[in-house]
């Protein structure tokens, strides 16, 4: 198993990045919100997990070990693939998953395109004794994500990651910019998650 790839990123793309690894150019497929923590040119260190099928070999990359493991259980589930774990980690950190699972929020799980009400069950049910309970985090900082970057261009990618047009990312983005200058009014630098969350609920009253 590759557990993790360190080395200068070459290159960025919608939903994956290029990691060059002693002369080899590695891809991995990742969340948007790791991908807005990349920059072209600069090292990196990514937790990876190798997904093998018949005809493939998939590499998927996260800001922490804890983010890995919880795509790892997603996996576990009946019925959810690596694309679908990987969506709900783009709208889910970790700990927002673990609050979900073990509260039974279904309305949570719902916000990923893909999951009905019938599915956020059986999800919850399968993975209630796998995520453990929530852990502390830095407050104001996005668990289980990269490094700091600006809260804009985070969501942006998210959304456009889940499918939403960048009209669409911009315009949701506009309408849930007074919560994120309310966070930094505070001093608190803004949630990606829940600034994502919000930007959802804005497009599906659309």
């Amino acid at each position: 198993m590759i557990a993790s790839v360190a080395g200068k990123v070459a290159a960025i793309g919608p939903e994956t990045a290029v990691i060059e690894v002693g002369g080899f150019g590695v891809l991995v497929h990742c969340t948007p919100a790791t991908l807005a923590g990349l920059r072209v040119g600069e090292p990196a260190r990514l937790a990876t997990a190798l997904v093998v099928r018949e005809d493939s070999l998939t590499l998927y990359g996260f800001a922490s070990d804890d983010e890995r493991a919880i795509f790892e259980s997603l996996l576990t589930v009946n019925g959810v693939g690596p694309r679908l774990a990987l969506a709900m980690l783009a709208v889910h950190s970790p700990n927002a998953l673990r609050t979900a699972v073990a509260s039974g929020d279904v309305k949570a799980l719902t916000m990923v395109p893909g999951i009905g009400p019938k599915s956020a069950q059986r999800i919850m049910l399968e993975l209630r004794d796998r995520l453990g309970p929530a852990r502390a985090t830095a407050a104001g900082m996005p668990d289980g994500r990269g490094g700091p970057s600006p809260w804009r261009e985070q969501v942006h990618a998210g959304l456009v990651g889940l499918g939403y047009s960048a009209r669409d990312a911009d315009e949701a983005i506009a309408a849930i910019a007074h919560e994120a200058e309310a966070a930094e009014a505070a001093g608190r630098e803004p949630e990606i998650a829940a600034l994502l969350k919000s930007a959802l609920r804005v497009l599906s009253v659309r």
